[in-house]
């Protein structure tokens, strides 16, 4: 009785690992789809702060690479904002030119100084027609290259070269703004 068991026991799982390994590879792996529908037409909130850009950051996703303005003590509804693909950078008050690498480029224009309003001095370390401090943007698969433009009657300009005019959308959160440009117009990563 004990012998019809075990071998009972030894075929039941012999069949169940031939089950397992019978099913392929793909139905256990997850894809990913990315969101498409943004568009690339400009993108704009009307609003302003006398609170001041920080920081400017960068992140890469699966579907997209992100670039986050930092304004420290805006709320939402105080943050305003001005996104569009540009022919050429100009900077705001002088019209000087400021050459972005890429295919195509993002003017983003967020609705605060990079500076404080009450001494004039800098709370962005960035310089004008460099690219942005502590933005390394190797291994992207979107951003080319950053530059900042400027901060001028309390807006503040930066360049954003892409591959190619791909679509982007924009988000605002507490205390910064979002921009994500899409790896492509399709809806796979």
């Amino acid at each position: 009785m004990r012998r019809n068991r075990t071998t009972w026991a030894t075929v039941a799982l012999m069949g169940a690992t031939l089950v397992v390994a019978a099913v392929p590879a793909q139905a256990t792996t997850a894809t990913t789809t990315c969101p498409t529908g943004w568009g690339s037409l400009a993108k704009s909130r009307s609003a302003g702060t006398t609170d001041s850009v920080t920081n400017v950051r960068t992140g890469r996703h699966t579907c997209y690479d992100r670039l986050v303005v930092d304004v420290p003590g805006a709320a939402k509804g105080e943050l305003g904002y001005h996104v569009q693909y540009v022919d050429r950078l100009h900077q705001d008050g002088s019209g000087r030119l400021i050459p972005v690498g890429g295919g195509a480029v993002l003017e983003i224009r967020v609705a605060a100084p990079a500076y404080d309003p009450e001494t004039g001095a800098p709370t962005y370390p960035a310089r004008v027609n460099r690219p942005l401090p502590g933005v390394d943007l190797d291994g992207y698969r979107t951003f080319r290259d950053t530059r900042f433009a400027g901060s001028f009657e309390g807006d503040t300009q930066l360049g954003l070269g892409v591959r190619a005019r791909l679509p982007f959308r924009v988000l605002r959160a507490d205390d910064r703004v979002v921009v994500d440009v899409a790896h492509s117009w399709g809806a796979k990563p």
